[in-house]
Order: structure tokens, then sequence, then C-alpha cells
């Protein structure tokens, strides 16, 4: 049974965006939204975790909310922070097989390396934000 994230959480647009908007997205942002969106596959992800991590990736979708993804500068800052707490909630569920797909699409997408944010048990630094 899908939940009502599962149902609101389109693949397709997540895809379109990261590839339309990596750039401005940036790499950090970019690198939490794939290593949340690689947790995902994992079939014994608890639903609690599962629905958290969809809901931040909704949240990271959708270019209207509490800052604006138009606003140059600081419109992912708000998306940032909470890719950061989903993961900080899902941090005992992603193991470096995730890290490593992020990394590597990452530098597909964008030619960056991902930033370890999730090492030792730290979701977010101050110098995670751009």
């Amino acid at each position: 049974m899908n939940t009502l994230e599962e149902e609101k959480f389109s693949e397709k647009r997540f895809w379109q965006k990261l590839k339309k908007y990596a750039k401005d997205i940036g790499c950090k942002v970019i690198c939490k939204a794939l290593i949340l969106f690689y947790t995902l596959e994992k079939p014994d992800l608890p639903a609690w975790v599962r629905t958290t991590i969809y809901g931040a990736l909704i949240y990271f979708i959708v270019p209207m909310d509490a800052i604006s993804d138009f606003i140059p500068a600081v419109g992912y800052s708000d998306d940032l922070g909470v890719l950061a707490y989903a993961i900080s909630i899902a941090l005992k569920y992603i193991t470096p097989v995730e890290k490593e797909k992020a990394r590597a699409k990452a530098k597909e997408l964008l030619g960056c390396d991902c930033p370890d944010s999730t090492e030792n048990g730290k979701a977010l630094e101050s110098s995670d934000i751009e």
C-alpha cells in the first residue's frame, strides 16, 4: 500500500529538476537529495523513515516553498535544511552504497564530488550552506 507521500512523489519530476537546475541547486543540496533518493530503494526501510524521505523530496521538487527556489543564492537554503533533517532521521539506514551512488550521479550531473555530510552522525554542518 502506498502512502500519501509516495503517491505525491514523482520520480520523473525529481530527475527533471535535478537535470534542469543542477548548476543552480549546487552540489551539496543535490548530494543530499540523491542520498535520500537512493535510500528509498531499500525494501526493508521502515515506513516512518520512508515517509520522512518522501516528504523531504516532495519539498525539494516543489519550487514554491518557504523560500522560493527562484531566488538567487538563497532559494535552495530551505531545501538544504529539510533534506539535512531527513538525512538525520534516516542516518541509521544510509550505507556507503547509497553514498557512492549519490557521488557517481552528482559527478555525472555536475562534475562535483559529494561531501560526506552523513559522517559521524552529522547531517548538516555550517560549511554545508553555500
